[in-house]
């Protein structure tokens, strides 16, 4: 199974690099990666602009949906989510204080070209202080929400509680975002909605060790840690059975779920559905609950999703891009919706037992 979405994974990146306002056919992509390019034009589009979004797209797709497997195991809720916890709302906020509070990142944005944002994309079109602003503010929303979430889990033992305190944290600060775009000049409005449709084209080769860093530092957290997330499956009571730290555990598998939503976010807007649509995905594809072949199915089918929307994206062409959410709604909606007619057994996961 592995090697087949490995494929299809190879399949879909091949043609999301051919796919854009200039259509390179499949032959002279290969040929221009093996280091034979038939013009020295498609070269450089695809070293500078099409690499790069591809890479973003395959580390985002990854990210989104292992923290969505690793949040729906934990609260053993099949909704929950990146979204659930409020994780993407926080980094949200972070950029809308920013963004609406203060003038330095609208007066960077003008400066760069301002709300005409090419493709939706927002961090792309800023200079290098404007972005590096717009992460940080991200990632101390996410930051911050993670240590609401954090303080809870040690107050709650219940994670059903938990989650619906993430929920009423996630609609706290949408609230507050709301109220900064109701208030908010026109022009930073629309430079705050671009970012709030997605884009996988906003980061440059410069920016994308940062991100890729954050998501591998995520991916170590949760490596060490399948034994727990089998566990959690059944109950928390049966991990502490098998000697399992149950806090510790789960507060390791929060933050790295965090810094995995977070991450992205900060680089691509807040990306919906993947958490929640991937790692349903992978349990109907594996038929299997063991989270050594779960992770790397999640991770796989994240980044094929993530490919297909950014295809998709692109298929307008004509310097037109589609944004990225509405696109991952439409292919995620009907995985979600087909978890309600399969007739469950019992908990995630158990019918595979």
């Amino acid at each position: 199974m592995l090697v087949w979405l490995g494929l299809c994974v190879l399949i879909l990146a091949l043609i999301d690099i051919s796919i854009g306002s200039v259509r390179i056919p499949l032959v002279d992509v290969w040929n221009t990666l093996a280091g034979k390019p038939p013009s020295p034009e498609w070269a450089a589009i695809i070293r500078i602009f099409r690499l790069p979004k591809l890479a973003t797209a395959i580390v985002a797709g990854a990210s989104l949906s292992i923290s969505g497997l690793v949040l729906q195991s934990i609260f053993r809720n099949p909704l929950a989510g990146p979204d659930s916890l409020g994780i993407g709302a926080g980094a949200s906020i972070g950029v809308a204080v920013l963004m609406f509070a203060g003038s330095a990142v609208g007066a960077l944005g003008a400066g760069a070209g301002g709300v005409g944002v090419a493709g939706g994309a927002l961090l792309g079109n800023l200079p290098a202080l404007g972005y590096t602003l717009l992460v940080v503010a991200a990632s101390a929303g996410a930051g911050a929400v993670l240590l609401v979430i954090l303080v809870i889990s040690r107050r709650f033992e219940q994670v059903v509680t938990v989650l619906i305190m993430g929920l009423l944290v996630g609609y706290l600060t949408s609230s507050i975002v709301s109220l900064l775009v109701y208030f908010g000049s026109p022009q930073k409005v629309q430079l705050y909605l671009a970012w709030t449709y997605g884009s996988f084209g906003g980061v440059r080769t410069g920016e994308l060790p940062y991100l890729a860093g954050a998501a591998a530092l995520g991916f170590v957290l949760i490596i060490g840690e399948t034994k727990a997330l089998n566990a959690f499956l059944i109950s928390e009571r049966f991990a502490s059975t098998i000697g399992i730290r149950v806090r510790t555990s789960r507060t390791k598998l929060l933050i790295a779920a965090s810094i995995l939503a977070g991450s992205v976010t900060a680089f691509c807007g807040p990306i919906a559905f993947l958490g929640i649509a991937a790692p349903h995905g992978a349990r109907m594809l594996t038929r299997s609950a063991e989270h050594r072949i779960l992770v790397p199915s999640a991770a796989l089918i994240g980044i094929c999703f993530a490919l297909l929307a950014d295809i998709l994206s692109s298929l307008p062409g004509k310097g037109a891009v589609l944004p990225i959410n509405p696109l991952l709604a439409l292919i995620g909606s009907p995985i979600i919706i087909s978890m309600f007619f399969r007739r469950e057994k019992g908990p995630i996961g158990e019918e595979a037992r």
